[in-house]
């Protein structure tokens, strides 16, 4: 237990982005000021991470994930442990791809939680991107463009599993992930631009899930994404983690996107991710998300605004 008199250590690791947090060991009923500067460093720096958590279980990564919300189940489509566990695991697919975690539902995940399990022995990194910076140095006109804008995420396209095939094909495990991921399809149109709930922050709601938007041809579609999603990912708005045995990695889902690097080869690559439950996000002229099609109830409850 963190004792109520200690102040944690924030050390920032990116001009925008990222930052080490030091004198916290993860696990139950941690004392609420050391969780209350947890998340203000959260907020602040949009992702943090955590060393030498090399006692740490399941039950004290979800320990601690519930100390900073209501954790959902692991995917909406995606059984994981059946609880809460959500395996990043190199043998089902590569995330190796921008995106916001789940941005296909309406309710996007607040925060995740990731911790190393097995790690290859080179890359594997992890690149985040701030979102709140990405609109933040937008032109005016291109900020004008953007808070327009509305863009339909769904699932119907696999981000971690659209990449080069194998000689001899699609693995058996990707092969039963694929048809499970795709077992329920799930789609929303979120505003380009959304208030950050908690600190009133706009920023660009995006990444490899949005997939069309309504109205405009799939040429003008591509454009676009490309257009923001260009501005989101510039290097002056990111910060890359070289993971290390004990490492945890807790991001912003709101206000960041992230991309895991796949340049390990065949060696595995495990990570466990826990969700923190979100709320329906709000443009920012007050317009909120839309679902199209999928229920996501069960997977996460709906947090207020």
């Amino acid at each position: 237990m963190t004792s109520a008199s200690s102040e944690l250590q924030v050390t920032k690791v990116g001009g925008a982005i990222g930052a080490v947090v030091a004198g916290l060991r993860i696990g139950p009923d941690l004392d609420p000021t050391a969780v209350a500067q947890f998340r203000a460093a959260l907020l602040k720096h949009r992702v943090v991470f955590l060393r030498d958590q090399h006692h740490a279980t399941d039950d004290d990564q979800y320990a601690f994930a519930a100390q900073l919300g209501e954790v959902t189940l692991p995917h909406p489509t995606v059984r994981g442990d059946g609880h809460a566990i959500l395996p990043i695991d190199s043998e089902q697919g590569k995330a190796n791809s921008w995106h916001t975690d789940v941005t296909f539902v309406d309710r996007v995940p607040a925060i995740s939680v990731l911790r190393a399990i097995t790690l290859p022995p080179y890359g594997g990194t992890t690149v985040w991107a701030n979102t709140v910076a990405a609109y933040t140095n937008l032109a005016p006109a291109l900020k004008a463009l953007a808070d327009s804008l509305r863009f339909v995420h769904t699932n119907a396209y696999d981000y971690a599993l659209e990449r080069p095939t194998a000689i001899g094909g699609i693995d058996v495990r990707e092969e039963k992930y694929r048809a499970e991921f795709a077992n329920t399809v799930f789609k929303t149109e979120h505003p380009l631009v959304r208030i950050h709930p908690e600190t009133g922050e706009p920023s660009l709601l995006l990444g490899h899930f949005a997939q069309s938007i309504p109205g405009l041809s799939t040429a003008d579609f591509q454009d676009l994404f490309g257009l923001f999603q260009r501005h989101i990912t510039r290097l002056e708005h990111t910060v890359r983690w070289t993971w290390s045995p004990g490492d945890l990695a807790i991001w912003d889902n709101r206000s960041t996107q992230h991309y895991a690097v796949a340049d390990y080869g065949d060696h595995p690559r495990r990570l466990h991710r826990i969700t923190i439950a979100g709320d329906i996000p709000l443009g920012i002229n007050g317009t909120p998300s839309t679902p199209l099609e999928g229920d996501a109830s069960a997977f996460s409850p709906l947090q207020p605004a």
